[in-house]
Formats: C-alpha cells, sequence, structure tokens
C-alpha cells in the first residue's frame, strides 16, 4: 500500500498551532532566563538563553514528528528519547565553555547551571510539558535570586570566605587606591577589581565592583570606606563568583 507524502507547508503533520505554540512558550520562558541572566551581566545573556530553549524545543519537536514519514513507509521502531540524550549530552559543549579558574576561584557554574536548565526547559516546552517548563522557570528565579539572601542570612560565613563589596564614588581624586588600600589594611585580599565609570553630570562619578575575601567584620569596612566625604554609597553583598 502506497502512503501519500504529507504536504510541506501542511499544519497537520506535527508542524501545526500546537507545536508552534509550544516554541513561542519555549522562546518567553528562556527569555525570561536570559533577561534575568544578563540584568545581571553574565557571560551569557539573552540571546544566548533563548536560542538554547528554542533549539531544545525545536530538536524535541523534530524528535517526535519530523519522522512520522518514514514511520508510515515501513515497519520502523523510533525511541524519541534519543534525540533527547543528544541534546543533554551537546548543551555540555557550551556550559563547558562559560566555566573558568582564576586565581583558585571557579567562574560560571551557575551561568553553566542556567544555560542547562534552560536547554531542559525548551525540551518540555517541545515535549507537550508546559505546566513543567513554567515550575522549572519560576524555580530557576526561586535558586537564582532568593537563595543568595537566604544564604546571607542564615548560613554562617565561613572563614576567609569571598564577598562582593560596590562602591560609587566621585572621581579626579585618586581615590580608588585609597580605597583598595583600606580594604588591604582591614585585612581583606583583593581578588579581583571592576571600574565603570557613570555618564556625563557636572559632579562626574564612576562604581567600582572589588571581589574581597577575609575574616574581618565586614561592617566595619563599610563604615570606614562610606565615612570618606567623595564616597556617594556602599554595598556590600554575598560573593556571586560561581554565577
Amino acid at each position: 500500500m502506497v502512503h501519500l507524502a504529507m504536504p510541506l507547508w501542511g499544519l497537520r503533520s506535527g508542524q501545526g498551532p500546537r507545536q508552534l505554540s509550544e516554541l513561542g512558550l519555549a522562546l518567553l520562558l528562556s527569555s525570561l532566563i536570559g533577561w534575568e541572566r544578563a540584568a545581571r551581566h553574565k557571560s551569557a545573556g539573552l540571546r544566548t538563553y533563548t536560542l538554547v530553549g528554542v533549539a531544545s524545543a525545536l530538536m524535541m519537536e523534530v524528535s517526535q514528528h519530523g519522522f512520522d514519514g518514514a514511520l508510515r513507509l515501513a515497519d520502523v521502531s523510533f525511541d524519541p528519547s534519543r534525540v533527547a540524550a543528544q541534546i543533554v549530552s551537546g548543551i555540555g559543549f557550551i556550559g563547558g565553555g562559560l566555566i573558568f579558574v582564576r586565581q583558585d576561584v571557579v567562574r560560571g557554574l551557575t551561568t553553566a547551571a542556567a544555560v542547562w536548565l534552560t536547554c531542559a526547559v525548551g525540551m518540555a516546552c517541545g515535549g507537550g510539558l508546559p505546566v513543567l517548563a513554567l515550575a522549572a522557570t519560576a524555580l530557576h528565579f526561586l535558586v537564582v535570586r532568593g537563595y543568595p539572601r537566604l544564604a546571607a542570612r542564615w548560613l554562617p560565613r565561613a572563614s576567609g570566605s569571598a564577598f562582593a563589596l560596590r562602591m560609587t564614588y566621585r572621581t579626579g581624586t585618586a581615590l580608588l587606591p585609597q580605597l583598595m588600600e583600606t580594604c588591604t589594611r582591614r585585612g581583606f585580599r583583593i581578588l579581583q577589581v571592576k571600574v565603570d565609570r557613570l555618564p556625563g553630570g557636572s559632579d562626574p562619578a564612576a562604581r567600582v565592583l572589588l571581589s574581597l575575601e577575609g575574616t574581618a567584620d565586614t561592617g566595619r569596612l563599610a563604615a570606614e570606606l562610606f565615612d570618606r566625604d567623595d564616597v556617594i554609597e556602599v554595598e556590600v553583598t554575598a560573593a556571586t563568583d560561581e554565577e
């Protein structure tokens, strides 16, 4: 018995409204995750996460519907889970490229894990599991936004643990070397320094991010830094090196 081939643009051959809706949901959810990562200036941003999520969903759609014609022509057994397994293996190349080590500090772990999660969200959308995809996206925001605050409040700070110190100060007075000297005098080790100049205005300012490590009192350090006339703002937060 001869089977007629499905039309190229047919909407009933696994590329109808349901599949397009699943791709659209993958686009939305992966964009939300990418937006959160981009807002925190991580190495993989909005476009990377969105493309990972949509591509994963598309590959799941292909694994489920792309071989319908072959299955009709012959007695062929096909396991869609094999394609899903290859997606999981393949995403490891992107995640591995986001992890690097500098001065014995591992960076990029959370970013790589978020890319992996985005892949899973896209697979869930392409596999027709929208509730799980929505739940996983919500859990992403809970973990990356909520857990650092809970850890800073409830978990004891380990000896020699790292933290981030953000300061905004007026430029033109060579203040940054003095601020760094204050940190080292207080017993903290400077792991990384990042300076961004703030736009325009009659009172030029800059924002500096210091990654510090030490066991001394961070509150006293922040108070001493803020006591300087040219320092506008001081904020101490939990370290985000792994992200």
